[in-house]
């Protein structure tokens, strides 16, 4: 039985992804700081859960595992921008020591999802394959691109290193967000008929289904090494590469009530088109559109399954952890608040 470490274990993507392997078949060690709750991942025979930072882990997190996917990360740019330092710590330099540790132990293969957003801003008509040359406009962009590079160059016989470039992912989770493209659009159409879109429209971009990324992950995890070892691939579809004026327009009339769009900000110039053939000739496709999650987060909101809280908008649920953390540390003694 194949054993997989996950990092970031509690978030998005890994609260979908963990269960998914549980249900193939394999034994996962999932390791997070689980900033969102413990309570996320469901316990299960197969499933060992471990409380760690990944800044800390050590050679023994590594005993018995067949396989990583480290996907732990400070995501979304807004986030990689307030927290800089801790982006390229985490995102970057964590992922390269988890790759070594890995190695180093005997850890036959290990998947970096990394983002899409490294190509940045494209010319018009320009459709990037995994050779088009990065370009980073972001500090979240820049340090997966560092810890892509830093991870394939570990890539050997015995080693099986593969980089997965995901699209910009929608759809429901237990680790639910809502600033994400798709999701935030739905939850703001849905709640205040009002949807709310950066100007001015025209920027492109891939979108997945969060189930669809997690899957893709497994499949290189099945493939045959000598198929993907050193390799990069997009993960996403053409049919679900939207620019955002048409992907608005596609929202509202997923929405079961009358929506207006609501334009805002600078125009945005990440704005970016990407080739799925590599991944697609490995037999992956995907399978669930953007009406689909737009359907299905609708589905949750109005049965009252998922609500927008702070922990659903990742930068505020960040910086509302570290304004308790520092009103905790000025008033606890003893190890307690009130009862010490």
């Amino acid at each position: 039985m194949m054993k997989v470490l996950v990092t970031g274990a509690g978030g998005y993507i890994g609260t979908v992804l963990t269960p998914m392997l549980l249900d193939a078949g394999y034994e996962v060690r999932a390791v997070d700081r689980f900033f969102f709750g413990r309570g996320l991942l469901a316990p299960h025979p197969r499933l060992e859960v471990v409380v760690e930072d990944s800044r800390r882990l050590e050679p023994t997190h590594f005993d018995g595992v067949n396989a990583v996917v480290d996907l732990v990360a400070i995501s979304n740019d807004p986030s990689g921008e307030f927290f800089q330092q801790a982006t390229m710590a985490i995102n970057h330099k964590s992922r390269v020591r988890c790759a070594r540790l890995a190695k180093s132990a005997g850890v036959a293969r290990y998947v970096l999802p990394s983002s899409c957003s490294i190509y940045g801003f494209q010319e018009p008509g320009v459709v990037a394959d995994e050779t088009a040359p990065p370009r980073p406009l972001t500090t979240y962009a820049r340090a997966n691109e560092l810890a892509e590079r830093g991870v394939l160059g570990l890539a050997d016989e015995t080693f099986c290193v593969v980089v997965l470039r995901q699209a910009t992912v929608f759809g429901l989770s237990p680790r639910m967000r809502f600033d994400l493209a798709i999701n935030g659009m739905t939850y703001g159409a849905w709640r205040t008929g009002k949807l709310p879109l950066m100007r001015d429209g025209t920027q492109w971009r891939p979108m997945i289904h969060v189930r669809d990324t997690a899957r893709a992950q497994i499949r290189v995890l099945e493939t045959d090494p000598r198929e993907v070892n050193g390799e990069i691939f997009n993960v996403g579809s053409i049919a679900d590469t939207w620019q955002i004026g048409p992907l608005g327009d596609l929202v509202a009339s997923c929405v079961p009530k009358e929506v207006m769009i609501d334009w805002y900000g600078d125009p945005d110039e990440r704005s970016y088109r990407v080739s799925f053939d590599k991944i697609e000739a490995l037999g992956y496709r995907t399978e669930w559109t953007a009406a689909d999650g737009v359907a299905e987060v609708c589905e949750a909101l109005q049965g009252g399954t998922v609500a927008r809280t702070p922990e659903t908008i990742t930068l505020d649920w960040y910086k509302e952890l570290v304004r308790w953390h520092r009103v905790i540390r000025d008033v606890e003694m003893y190890g307690g608040i009130v009862e010490i």
